[in-house]
């Protein structure tokens, strides 16, 4: 009997909806202290690197996966590569010396551009030496079909550690499971819609024992579709210069925070770190747009904000546990202090909404039926412009992590961008830093490093009006020289 993992009808979304244009995986740039990995003329020891990257695999199977489709439907499962190569997917390249951080970003713009050969494991990472401080770079990159942004950053716990250490022992062998035949695919199939059937009658079963709460909890069920849909499915939100036809080119450039700066504004001002987050977006937008020429007063702007509905025993597990949030950021809002109580009130009426529910009951109705109602809700949401922008925030460990002896110094992650959205925002808090991770598309948003100076204004302004600047130094611990990533 072959063996295979039949990806949800939300993991597969992602696949479906990937096109020329909108290329659909995650990815982070981590930056570590490159002399422990060293060998004696200076360059990166990546045999060491490549086995230590091999000793992990086994606990993260789906890295040794390739697609395989079902026959007639064509719903993608997952079944062993049995001509899995390590080296294909551990990459080496070197800056020219001293590499600066705008080479460095104009090389992640470059791989990020490039779409992931679905013949494959749906990952690779770049190794990258030469970069200016004695520093390399790990430039990962997977497929949103296996990852969220939750469980990208948890898989760093599995190749990092919060010890250096010098050995490691190799994995087991790697013996892939023989791929299931078509009539072993169809049989499945059958098994498994037999199997929902059954369910089903089990709740109409159910629902007649307790009518007074099937009909609650089916009330309950439509609003959250409703909800969920509405931001599609009513009115666009306005049209921006962020929210063109995007081509497949991207840039990237990042900025660094001091996390106990922006916890001194929330805890001042109220909210939450993601209202800080929010609000920082709003105002860094607002300068943005009005550079651009563009009359902010009225605009509604609206940011996609996914929140991960993952359980505290799913932690570790790959696919996708999302729900996405649509929240109106006051753009036009001249006073920063207003901004930030209007950011605060609407991400508190967001606590009530059930999106969440929602959007399991769409996943749950795609799993029965078929991925491409989910696949083609998502190209129409894309369509519709329901939001203009992608702020999505992952914590991370406060804890400093290793490879192998290298410290990991800063992770600034990176969020796919849909259809006609230009830009996307990923934030990742680790060790003290909050990194954000700004993507885009190369033509549309040529002056990206404006909108990373903005948002660095941004937070300078909001420690204004919370009153928890810290007294100027001469060289402060998050500054950074903006370049034109």
């Amino acid at each position: 009997m072959g063996h295979y993992e039949r990806l949800s009808a939300l993991d597969a979304s992602f696949l479906g909806i990937e096109d020329a244009s909108s290329h659909m995986h995650v990815a982070a740039t981590l930056i570590f202290d490159a002399a422990p990995l060293e060998v004696a003329h200076g360059g990166i020891d990546m045999a060491r690197v490549r086995d230590y990257v091999a000793s992990r695999l086994h606990l993260i199977p789906r890295y040794r996966q390739r697609l395989a489709h079902t026959p007639l439907e064509r719903h993608p499962v997952w079944v062993d590569d049995e001509r899995f190569n390590l080296f294909y997917h551990v990459r080496h390249v070197a800056l020219p010396r001293p590499g600066e951080e705008r080479q460095l970003k104009r090389l992640c713009g470059r791989i990020m551009s490039q779409k992931l050969d679905a013949t494959k494991p749906l990952w690779e990472i770049w190794v990258v030496e030469g970069l200016e401080g004695g520093r390399l770079a790990l430039i990962t990159k997977a497929h949103h079909a296996m990852v969220d942004g939750v469980s990208g950053m948890d898989l760093l716990t599995v190749l990092l550690s919060p010890t250096p250490t010098s050995t490691f022992e190799p994995g087991p062998r790697f013996e892939p499971r023989p791929a299931p035949t078509p009539a072993e695919l169809v049989w499945g199939e059958v098994c498994r819609r037999s199997g929902a059937v059954a369910s089903g009658v089990r709740g109409v079963v159910e629902a007649l024992r307790a009518p007074q709460a099937a009909v609650a909890t089916a009330r309950e069920a439509i609003l959250g579709i409703v909800e969920t849909l509405g931001a599609s499915v009513g009115s666009p939100a306005s049209a921006t210069p962020l929210n063109p036809s995007i081509g497949p080119h991207r840039r990237f450039d990042w900025v660094r925070f001091d996390l106990e700066q922006v916890k001194a504004v929330k805890q001042r001002l109220g909210g939450t770190v993601n209202d800080v987050v929010l609000a920082a977006v709003t105002g860094a937008a607002r300068r943005f747009l009005g550079q651009r020429g563009m009359a902010t007063r009225g605009l509604d702007f609206r940011a996609m904000v996914p929140v991960s509905v993952r359980a505290a025993s799913e932690h570790g597990a790959l696919g996708n546990r999302v729900a996405n949030f649509v929240v109106a950021l006051p753009v036009g809002e001249p006073d920063p202090l207003e901004r930030y109580r209007r950011v605060m009130a609407a991400t508190q009426a967001q606590k009530g909404s059930r999106v969440v529910r929602g959007t399991e009951l769409i996943e749950e109705l795609g799993n029965w039926t078929s991925t491409a109602l989910l696949t083609q809700t998502m190209r129409l949401a894309a369509q519709l412009r329901p939001f203009n922008i992608v702020v999505t925030n992952v914590p991370g460990p406060q804890i400093p992590l290793f490879l192998l002896e290298a410290p990991l110094r800063e992770a600034f992650p990176m969020v796919p961008l849909f259809g006609n959205q230009a830009v996307g925002l990923a934030l990742f808090s680790y060790a003290g830093g909050l990194f954000w991770g700004l993507n885009a598309d190369w033509d549309a948003v040529p002056d990206l490093h404006e909108l990373a100076l903005a948002l660095e204004a941004e937070l300078s302004e909001l420690q204004d009006v919370a009153g928890t600047r810290a007294p100027a130094t001469s060289d402060p611990p998050h500054a950074c020289m903006r370049l034109d990533g």
